[in-house]
C-alpha cells in the first residue's frame, strides 16, 4: 500500500483527475448559470455529446485542437437553441424536453459518426502543452498541474469569471433574479425570457466545449454516447455547489480523482476489479449526495416557465 503514495503514482493520479475533471467541470458551471436563471438543463449531455462530435470534426480536418473546442461550442449552443425555442419561449416542460434532447443527441451524433466513417474511430494527433516554467518542476503538482492544454487555466478562470460576474454584475443580478422571482426582474423592465436565453446559450457553450475537451484533449478520437452519463454527473455537481461556482472546482475535482484511482492503482501494482473501477465514480456521487444533498440549493422559479402577468 505505500506504493500508492510514491510520486509517480500520485503525480499520475492527479494529472488524471485533471483531466478527468475538465469536462465535468464546464459543463456544471453552465448548468449552474443555467439554473441560476431557473432552467434545468436535462439535455447536458447531449450538448456535450453534439461539442464533442463538432469539435472531434473540427480538428480531426482542420488540424487543430483549438478550433476542435471553438466548434465543440458552437455544436453546443446549437443543440442549447433546441432549449431555449422550446422551453424559453414556448414555455414547454424543461425536463421533458431535457430528455428528448439527451437522446436525441445520442441517437443523431451515433448515427453521423456511423455514416461518416462506418466502423472506424480515426484518432486526432497528440495537443500541444502549455509547460510552466518553474511551477512545472514543483514535485507531483509540477507535472500534473503545469504541465496541461492551455483550456485547463482558461477552465478555471471562466469559474472565477462566473462567480465575478454573478456576485458583481448587473448581469449576474439580472439572471439570479430570473431565477428566483421572475415577476419581480420583469417589473423592473428586464427581459425574462432574454435573460434565460442567455444563460441556456452559454450553458450550451460550455457544455459543448466540455464535450470537445472529451474527444480532441481527452481521448483524441470520437466514440458514439461517449459522454457515459457525463452531462447528469455535471447537473447534480451543480445542485450540489449551491448556487456557489467555485464549489464547482472541488466537487469536479474529486470527480476525477475517482475516475484517475484505477491508473494510480495499476501504477502501485495494486490489483482491483475492473467493475469496481467502474463503479467507484458513480458510488462517490452517491455518497456525496447522502453527506450533502439536504443542504442543496435550488433557485425558487427553477424549471417553472415564467408567463407575464403571473404572480
Amino acid at each position: 500500500m505505500s506504493d500508492l503514495f510514491t510520486e509517480p503514482v500520485l503525480t499520475a493520479l492527479i494529472a488524471g483527475a485533471v483531466l478527468s475533471m475538465m469536462p465535468i467541470m464546464l459543463a456544471a458551471l453552465g448548468e449552474s448559470i443555467s439554473e441560476q436563471a431557473g432552467v434545468l438543463n436535462v439535455g447536458l449531455e447531449g450538448m456535450m455529446l453534439f461539442g464533442a462530435y463538432a469539435g472531434f470534426n473540427a480538428a480531426y480536418y482542420l488540424h487543430s485542437s483549438w478550433l476542435g473546442l471553438l466548434a465543440g461550442a458552437l455544436g453546443g449552443m446549437l443543440a442549447a437553441v433546441v432549449m431555449v425555442v422550446l422551453c424559453v419561449q414556448m414555455r414547454l416542460d424543461q425536463i421533458v424536453v431535457g430528455v428528448a434532447l439527451f437522446l436525441f443527441g445520442e441517437g443523431v451524433t451515433s448515427l453521423l459518426h456511423g455514416a461518416q466513417f462506418g466502423t472506424d474511430y480515426p484518432r486526432i494527433g497528440d495537443v500541444v502543452e502549455l509547460k510552466i516554467p518553474a511551477l512545472s518542476e514543483i514535485p507531483v503538482v509540477g507535472e500534473s498541474i503545469f504541465h496541461a492544454h492551455p483550456i485547463v487555466y482558461i477552465g478555471i478562470a471562466l469559474v472565477l469569471g462566473a462567480r465575478w460576474m454573478l456576485k458583481n454584475t448587473s448581469l449576474g443580478l439580472s439572471l439570479r433574479a430570473a431565477g428566483e422571482t421572475p415577476a419581480a426582474l420583469d417589473a423592473a423592465g428586464v427581459d425574462v425570457t432574454r435573460t434565460r436565453t442567455l444563460a441556456v446559450l452559454a450553458c450550451g457553450a460550455l457544455a459543448g466545449i466540455g464535450g470537445g475537451y472529451m474527444a480532441v484533449i481527452s481521448a483524441g478520437t470520437f466514440t458514439p454516447m461517449m459522454t457515459q452519463g457525463a452531462g447528469f454527473i455535471a447537473i447534480v455537481l451543480a445542485m450540489l455547489a449551491r448556487g456557489k461556482v467555485l464549489w464547482v472546482i472541488g466537487l469536479s475535482f474529486l470527480f476525477g480523482i475517482s475516475l484517475s484511482i484505477s491508473t494510480a492503482l495499476q501504477l502501485a501494482g495494486i490489483r482491483i476489479s475492473t467493475d469496481v473501477v467502474t463503479i467507484l465514480p458513480y458510488a462517490t456521487v452517491i455518497v456525496v449526495l447522502i453527506l450533502f444533498a439536504r443542504r442543496s440549493y435550488l433557485p425558487s422559479a427553477l424549471a417553472l416557465p415564467y408567463f407575464r402577468g403571473e404572480r
